[in-house]
């Protein structure tokens, strides 16, 4: 499934993304595919024990060939992924002083 822009995808343990910058490629949460918000089975929660680090609000990340960019916009613990390529947590842009 295609990445779409505006697209909001669901990962198994109930963190939500929204899509800023789509592609051809697939969204997954390590080896579990995202879902899309209207498509996601009920009780999404993360019971399963897992370590991987938790995907913060408002925090934006982009595929290591820049081809898709996220915004998160509910947190949660999740490996996310494109076409299987671990994505890079993106720096805030530093704007100049109003000085």
């Amino acid at each position: 499934m295609a990445a779409s822009v505006g697209k909001r995808y669901v990962a198994p343990s109930g963190a939500e993304i929204i899509v800023t910058k789509g592609g051809a490629g697939a969204l997954s949460d390590g080896e579990m595919p995202l879902y899309l918000k209207d498509e996601a089975p009920g009780g999404a929660s993360d019971a399963s024990g897992r370590t991987e680090p938790v995907i913060a609000l408002g925090k934006r990340y982009k595929s290591p060939d820049g081809e898709v960019e996220l915004l998160v916009i509910k947190p949660g613990v999740c490996d996310l992924r494109y076409n299987g390529t671990v994505m890079e947590l993106l720096q805030p842009k530093i704007l100049p002083s109003a000085d």
